[in-house]
């Protein structure tokens, strides 16, 4: 498969002091191939949402060092201006966060917000990005767009909220998706619809998606391929089904065992669990 990015011995160290430096990412490296989705997984403080900040530059060199090389396909991440940087961030990667109100203004309607997105990025007239807006609202999922677009972020339920976020990360389609815990706040049932949307839309754009998350049963519904991080190094990788039934390491077996994995689509569904999907 072709390969979109190429990450090799990325190291993200923070600047404790004047004299001193904490590496929370140690020569690591990965590749992720165009359409496919991979999976990020370890417990809190590993250095995952570290590298997903070094991926789109947005760790001031103020606060961290950040060395290795990061092709995103085939152009340098690591050695381009904030400038080049803000043109890239939402057309060609783009990022969703587990907290909606870091991405939304609570003072904005969304629509606009979505709409601002698209102006940023393409030489378009405001009623053509609030049209192509609406679109990418629909195509999340939130069909009653009269009443979505003009309303604030407060008047949405979370799982209204995330979908919005997704709708920004996706409206000027970007070939790679970071999601950083993105059902982290969503209950079960919204968990699952969100999940089963990001599948859908993975399927029909070909987007390749690097899906940072803790929960087994989030990876085990989304990740062709996982990449189990400790203490800022990749220390297990391959396909979820092949790490959940034979891990190398006590650390694969215990974040993948700590819950059993439940029905990965709502009660109503006729899909399978993940578990069934795993003893196929």
């Amino acid at each position: 498969m072709e390969k979109l990015l190429q990450v090799r011995n990325l190291t993200v160290e923070y600047h404790v002091d004047a004299d001193q430096t904490f590496a929370a990412v140690r020569d690591m490296s990965f590749d992720i191939a165009s359409g496919e989705a991979v999976g990020l997984m370890g417990e809190s403080g590993c250095g995952k949402s570290s590298v997903a900040f070094a991926l789109l530059g947005l760790l001031s060199r103020k606060i961290a060092k950040v060395s290795g090389s990061v092709l995103l396909e085939g152009f340098e991440l690591l050695a381009v201006d904030e400038r080049a940087l803000q043109k890239m961030r939402g057309a060609a990667i783009s990022i969703i966060y587990q907290e909606p109100a870091i991405a939304l203004s609570p003072v904005m309607r969304v629509g606009d917000q979505v709409a601002q997105v698209i102006r940023a990025h393409r030489r378009l007239k405001w009623k053509q990005c609030k049209i192509e807006a609406q679109q990418m609202l629909e195509r999340v999922g939130l069909r009653s767009t009269d009443r979505i677009f003009p309303a604030y972020p407060h008047q949405l339920s979370g799982g209204q909220c995330q979908r919005v976020v997704l709708a920004q990360a996706l409206a000027c389609g970007p070939r790679l998706l970071i999601a950083d815990e993105p059902t982290a706040h969503l209950d079960a049932l919204s968990q699952a619809e969100f999940l089963g949307l990001l599948e859908e839309l993975r399927k029909l754009s070909g987007i390749s998606i690097l899906l940072i998350s803790h929960a087994p049963e989030v990876q085990a519904r989304l990740a062709d391929r996982l990449l189990v991080m400790k203490a800022g190094q990749i220390i297990e990788e391959g396909p979820f089904s092949k790490l959940y039934r034979n891990p190398s390491h006590d650390y694969t077996r215990a974040m993948l065992r700590s819950k059993p994995l439940a029905p990965a689509q709502p009660a109503n569904s006729t899909e399978t669990s993940a578990e069934e999907q795993l003893a196929r």
